[in-house]
């Protein structure tokens, strides 16, 4: 028997789409633009799989979505909307979603995705059906806290959804500025613990004395300046979070403690010797590799097995620049309003110009520069000589040319050896001209294709960029 794949969406001209894409595929297809002929189809012919748009009238795909699990919790649903908000992704996942995919998506990866979830679903047995209640769950209404709707944070906000109602440990690791505490607070709020306390400690700020004082308090007399007994953030904690930012910083000694307390739930305040009971989920963060550092032995290996239950791995703002618009424009309306500024917008200048820059510092360092291009402005729109501050990015550059010439240097004595015995003479040509491929595949992918900015940035015309594409065989 041929499997079944339905597909609701009010859109009539994505469901002409998704008839002639699917056609020719071995399967049955089943088409509706509401939320109860969609239904309907659901309990009568039980589909292998469903394709919902969230943005539905009437009831939303995220609730059409829990009508599906609950009639049949085996039929795989995959979610899709031209409206993308960080929240979106992290319900639908927490509901059951199998993937969730934005318009407009690639049809090739959603023929991908659609097949893969058939076997998926066609690998299940037992199956149970039964009548959906009357009753969904209503969708979230909270603003989101994080933003971002590259295919990098997408996969993020999937995995929130997918582990948040867990009490698993949770590892995030970025460079500095990409938000790693923002992340920690939407899986927090998307826990079964967001109703308790949400404490943050940072590690790297305390000296090694006090940090153990703050995470695990301490009785009277316990230290020259212990007049009176201090609760510490894991017993403030109980029943919450503990966000452990910057915890490759912690001391071996206390990292040994912290294990402890992972291990059981157990700890004693500093100069004491009773046991306290607590019931606390741990987010730790680094900038750092936590595996470099277990080699290095400044990091216990034990520690790090524990922290790593589920690992998030936060992506630099110059690998999303897809999200640059999204962050510009919200920072540009905090701090328009924050300064009482009539700044509108940034300008498609300026706006290439950001998405140019290296971001060293990430959101933050964005979150700075636009902050100040307000305070300066004196048009409602944003431009790049409003961006003075982020000249010194450019001047950096050039102080580190040696730098580069000597990275280059390295990187290059071995192939150089090489050429040296098999195409003496050529060395010159076949150098520059695969320097030249690598500086181009960059370009592209850094521009996700736009030919003009691409050539833009590298100081090239388009035609020439064009024939050097050609050239190179690159698409």
């Amino acid at each position: 028997m041929q499997p079944k794949i339905l597909f609701i969406d009010d859109d009539k001209a994505i469901l002409e789409l998704l008839r002639v894409t699917f056609e020719d595929e071995p399967a049955d297809l089943y088409f509706a633009e509401d939320s109860t002929s969609g239904l309907k189809i659901v309990r009568e012919q039980r589909p292998n799989v469903a394709v919902i748009d969230i943005r539905l009238p009437g009831k939303s795909g995220l609730e059409i979505l829990q009508e599906i699990k609950a009639i049949n919790p085996e039929i795989v649903v995959i979610m899709t909307t031209g409206h993308n908000t960080t929240q979106n992704a992290i319900e639908a996942m927490k509901y059951g979603a199998y993937d969730f995919l934005l318009k407009p998506f690639d049809i090739l990866n959603l023929i991908d995705i659609v097949n893969k979830g058939i076997e998926a679903n066609q690998l299940s047995r037992n199956v149970q059906y039964r009548d959906a209640g009357s009753e969904t769950s209503e969708t979230s209404g909270d603003e989101d806290i994080m933003i971002g709707s590259s295919p990098e944070m997408i996969e993020i906000w999937k995995k929130v959804g997918q582990v948040a109602a867990s009490d698993a440990t949770v590892l995030i690791e970025g460079e500095s500025g990409t938000g790693k505490e923002l992340l920690a607070r939407a899986v927090y709020n998307n826990s079964n613990r967001k109703n308790k306390p949400f404490l943050a400690v940072n590690c790297a700020a305390l000296p090694e004395s006090i940090l153990e004082s703050e995470l695990f308090g301490h009785e009277k007399g316990a230290f020259t300046d212990a007049h009176t007994r201090r609760i510490g953030k894991f017993e403030q904690c109980d029943g919450g979070t503990l966000f452990l930012d910057e915890v490759s910083e912690m001391s071996l000694e206390s990292q040994g403690k912290l294990l402890r307390v992972l291990e059981n739930q157990k700890f004693e305040r500093v100069g004491g010797n009773e046991p306290i009971q607590v019931d606390v989920r741990i987010i730790a963060a680094t900038n750092r590799s936590l595996q470099n550092a277990t080699k290095t032995g400044k990091f216990r290996l034990d520690l790090f097995y524990r922290l790593r239950i589920v690992t998030f791995q936060l992506p630099p703002l110059r690998d999303r620049q897809k999200d640059i618009p999204l962050l510009c424009d919200l920072f540009v309306r905090e701090y328009a309003r924050k300064y009482n500024k009539s700044v509108q917008g940034i300008t498609t200048e300026a706006l290439d110009f950001l998405q140019a820059n290296w971001w060293d510092g990430n959101i933050r360092e964005l979150k700075n520069a636009i902050s100040a291009a307000i305070v300066f402005a004196r048009d409602e729109w944003l431009k790049p000589e409003d961006f003075g501050l982020l000249k010194s990015s450019e001047e950096s550059i050039d102080e580190n040319a040696d730098a580069l010439s000597d990275l280059l240097k390295d990187l290059l004595r071995k192939p150089f050896a090489q050429m040296l015995q098999q195409h003496s003479g050529e060395i010159y040509e076949r150098m520059n001209s695969e320097l030249e491929r690598a500086l181009i595949e960059l370009a592209m992918q850094k521009c996700e294709g736009n030919q003009v900015k691409a050539a833009k940035i590298l100081g090239i015309s388009r035609n020439t960029l064009r024939n050097r594409l050609e050239r190179f065989g690159i698409t």
